[in-house]
């Protein structure tokens, strides 16, 4: 057992207190709300750092909420990392389907049940547990690799603000790599390197036919109805086997290979279990692609949300005259959101009747895809460790949602992104009941250590330290 993994042994009890303490804290970034809740819990991160001996931390302002910055770099010849992750979470509805309360954590068969506890409070957590250890294990009080930490609390909401702060921050921010702490594993007893993220794209269209709603008897059989145009709009943005029908949508699409096929399949659950996983009769999307590839490798298409018209109890006989759509879509790289998003609302306005208006409004939150090259030697490395924890190699994973803040990384520093994080697939995240389970969180502080460790004369050691951890728990 390594002296790192002793320490963080006798201090389980404490270190599970803390990942309820940050649990506790409503973070929910998108409502302003709860912005003097993000800032308390920047500010609670920043307390942890300095408690844990980072020499300079410092929460970096924006117009929205604050980054958490942080940097201890004592150890001469050794790389540097760029951690990254966010400490923001979704909004909790519906609150009626939680069995407990989102912010007061309960722990049930073993998994703690809270909002942000698989994304990704629990991962953050655990990270800085890691390097509390192996500071304090070590004979010179430092990590054994060159740290620089950057927490945002606007990743649920797309990092608006990241672009701006990160730019102005780039001599500060340099680094070999970024570690991204926002990431899982395959299944809770096997590793997974995540090669890839999507874009995303989000727009919302609102259809005008009127200044006002109007009487149904006066007039539904001589005006446009926003809700019937919305109806037609929505239905227009697929074909019937599921195909996007935007004009234009795949023109950048790169082909999948029969090696990317090959690796997708080996890693795909049957359509059994995407059933079980989902509650669903029936499996739905874009032909000749098998359910994973459209799930990791294919551009996808979803409205979110549409409303028009009386939305109250009983009935009301009116002609409404406005109507919303939300759209997101999720994008391969080498698709760019914006004109994806101008393809969407160009789109709508073709399909609405003459006279009707669309008018769209674009999100902050768009996002170029991203995937590391898979040759990069810090992956390579990651998928040492990996193997070295669960005893077998770790599963390639392409990712279906979007941390557009990988492609900003490459773009803004130069720099790759690898994924390192232990939230497990069917772990409720964004959705009521979201949990991480507590044996996960001796294995995340475990494999962050080993990760951290070994390095030497500014390159990638050889050798992986064992993790040193005992299989219990369930493990």
């Amino acid at each position: 057992m390594t002296a790192a993994q002793e320490y963080l042994d006798q201090r389980q009890d404490r270190n599970l207190d803390q990942v309820m303490e940050l649990l506790r804290i409503p973070s929910i970034s998108t409502d302003p709300d709860h912005a003097g809740d993000v800032r308390v819990g920047a500010d609670w991160i920043a307390e942890r750092m300095r408690a844990i001996g980072v020499p300079e931390v410092r929460l970096i302002e924006t117009p929205r909420h604050p980054l958490v910055y942080g940097k201890w770099h004592a150890a001469p010849g050794t790389p540097t990392i760029l951690v990254y992750g966010h400490y923001d979470v979704q909004p909790v509805d519906p609150l009626t389907e939680w069995l407990s309360d989102p912010f007061d954590p309960t722990i049930r068969d073993g998994r703690i049940y809270a909002r942000g506890s698989a994304d990704m409070k629990a991962n953050l957590v655990t990270l800085l547990q890691a390097v509390e250890a192996l500071a304090a294990t070590s004979p010179t009080g430092a990590p054994p690799i060159n740290l620089t930490f950057l927490w945002e609390g606007e990743e649920e909401i797309g990092s608006p603000s990241a672009p701006a702060a990160v730019g102005a921050m780039k001599d500060e921010l340099t680094a070999d790599v970024v570690m991204s702490c926002d990431g899982g594993m395959y299944d809770g007893d096997t590793g997974a390197l995540w090669i890839s993220f999507k874009g995303l794209a989000a727009v919302e269209l609102i259809i005008h036919t009127g200044q006002t709603d109007l009487h149904s008897g006066g007039y539904g059989a001589v005006v446009p109805n926003a809700a019937q145009v919305l109806a037609r709009i929505a239905a227009s943005m697929h074909d019937d086997d599921g195909r996007v029908a935007v004009p234009s949508f795949y023109d950048d699409v790169v082909e999948l290979s029969e090696a990317d096929r090959a690796e997708i399949a080996a890693m795909a659950p049957s359509d059994d279990d995407l059933l079980s996983e989902t509650s669903v009769k029936k499996l739905w999307g874009e032909p000749g692609y098998t359910p994973e590839e459209r799930r990791s490798a294919r551009p996808t298409l979803d409205i979110n949300g549409y409303w028009s018209g009386y939305q109250g109890a009983g009935g009301k006989t009116v002609t409404p005259c406005l109507g919303h759509i939300k759209i997101t879509c999720r994008l391969v790289p080498n698709q760019d959101p914006n004109r994806i998003a101008e393809l969407i609302a160009a789109h709508a306005q073709s399909v609405a009747p003459a006279g009707v208006t669309v008018e769209p409004g674009f999100y902050e939150r768009n996002g170029r895809g991203y995937a590391i090259p898979r040759d990069n030697p810090f992956l390579t490395r990651l998928g040492e460790v990996l193997e070295a924890e669960y005893g077998k190699s770790a599963r390639i994973v392409r990712v279906g949602g979007s941390v557009p803040i990988t492609a900003m990384f490459r773009e803004l520093l130069q720099r790759e992104t690898i994924t390192l994080g232990f939230l497990l697939p069917g772990a409720n995240v964004h959705a009521p009941n979201e949990w991480f389970r507590i044996c996960d969180l001796n294995r995340a502080r475990s494999v962050y250590a080993a990760f951290l460790s070994g390095w030497q004369g500014g390159a990638i050691g050889t050798s992986v330290p064992s993790p040193g951890v005992r299989k219990e728990n369930g493990r």
